[in-house]
């Protein structure tokens, strides 16, 4: 029987980061999961470079696939160079490929990837979320009570 995941996984070296999608979804499950790519995009991402700002991810016939992310052609690739935009498939255990295309299907859910890292052992991983998309009304309430906590924190602060 395997361990439990902790929430925050072991993250070493962020590669890219959507800073956007906590403000734009509401996010519900976070999951590790695994991609496949081939060497130059590994170089790539070693090097710093990729973007996953407005990259999303699908399931298809049991397998998800993240679509739109952005991993540069790299300097040194010969012929051998990979496509920038290809989509790339992500490895997750079929259970968690199954929740997710549920939730996706029936709860009107997106899938959002947060963060592209290389973990402890060095592999590339996949930060997805489970997310909600959020009305404007929802990204000023959010606005606000952020804007309150670090008001707070100021007064907290002036006064202590």
């Amino acid at each position: 029987m395997s361990r439990p995941k902790p929430a925050t996984f072991d993250k070493k070296k962020i590669v890219a980061e959507n800073r956007k999608a906590r403000f734009e979804y509401s996010i519900d499950t976070v999951y590790e999961a695994g991609i496949a790519l081939t060497g130059t995009e590994v170089k790539s991402l070693r090097f710093g470079e990729g973007s996953i700002a407005e990259s999303y991810a699908e399931v298809r016939d049991g397998i998800v696939w993240l679509v739109n992310a952005n991993v540069p052609e790299f300097s040194h690739g010969n012929r051998f160079n990979h496509e920038a935009k290809r989509p790339r498939r992500l490895l997750l255990h079929e259970r968690e490929i199954n929740k997710l295309h549920g939730a996706v299907a029936r709860e009107g859910m997106t899938l959002v990837p947060l963060s592209v890292y290389f973990n402890g052992r060095g592999r590339a991983k996949v930060e997805l979320a489970l997310a909600k998309g959020r009305k404007d009304h929802d990204k000023r309430a959010a606005i606000k009570e952020r804007e309150w906590k670090r008001e707070a924190g100021r007064i907290l602060r002036d006064r202590g």
